[in-house]
């Protein structure tokens, strides 16, 4: 697909702002690229274009907080059933067109805000900590794979498991970074790659890098109750949206 150089204009500001959101709050990226990339394309192509640049969010992401491998050990069987779920949701989304998952994305986002508004407990989740890992990694992966965005389930999971901000953030990027390469590989052996869309995810990837380092210098700067309130409104703005490009 090629994109105008309008487009391409657009699509630095979006990698730009969802790098930045991910350096402030630890996570993020695919939640904000993705449905403001499947604006102007299909959600494949949004998928693809997010590629790279997740690869390195996600992997500084986890540098960042510390501890790598006791993160890995920690959270490996969560980012395992993710990776499974992604391996399911990637297949669904390559065999089924994409234009009704655009509907999904905007009710994962709205069901994630709704989550955070309502403060329901699901007490469950510590109660049967085995299952609990199974079903929400499973899911996320599923979800992840079909809409490129597996956050609101991984932090729900997180927060109801009384994680730590470190652990949240290292938990969910690495269940991120294994659905990726499971997402990266079913694109690859189902020919859904172009060189122009390599091309353009390779540019994002200097961009996305600017927006990450500029968020992380500013993490501890920045007003977290307004930032976290904008945040939303242009998540639930984009949900919105979305979901009317799928009804009309």
């Amino acid at each position: 697909m090629n994109f105008s150089y309008e487009t391409l204009i657009f699509f630095t500001l979006f990698f730009f702002l969802a790098a930045f959101i991910h350096g402030s709050i630890g996570f993020g990226f695919p939640m904000v690229a993705t449905p403001l990339l499947a604006l102007f394309t299909d959600l494949q192509t949004a998928i693809v274009l997010t590629f790279i640049p997740t690869l390195l969010v996600n992997m500084i992401s986890l540098i960042s907080e510390g501890d790598v491998f006791l993160a890995a050990r920690r959270h490996l069987s969560l980012a395992l059933y993710a990776l499974l779920g992604s391996a399911v949701g990637t297949q669904i989304l390559l065999s089924v067109n994409s234009t009704y998952f655009k509907g999904l994305l905007g009710i994962v986002i709205l069901i994630y805000l709704l989550f955070e508004k309502t403060k329901l407990e699901l007490s469950w989740i510590r109660v049967y900590p085995r299952l609990s890992k199974l079903i929400f990694g499973v899911s996320a992966g599923v979800v992840g794979g079909l809409t490129n965005v597996m956050g609101p389930v991984l932090i729900i999971y997180s927060l109801e498991s009384k994680h730590s901000k470190s652990e949240i953030v290292q938990a969910a990027n690495l269940c991120f970074l294994f659905g990726k390469i499971i997402q990266i590989l079913l694109f690859t052996l189902n020919d859904e790659f172009t060189l122009n869309e390599l091309s353009t995810s390779s540019v994002m990837l200097i961009v996305s890098s600017i927006g990450l380092y500029v968020g992380i210098a500013l993490k501890k700067k920045i007003n977290e109750k307004v930032y976290q309130k904008i945040i939303k409104a242009l998540l639930f703005t984009l949900a919105a949206v979305l979901i009317i490009q799928v009804s009309v």
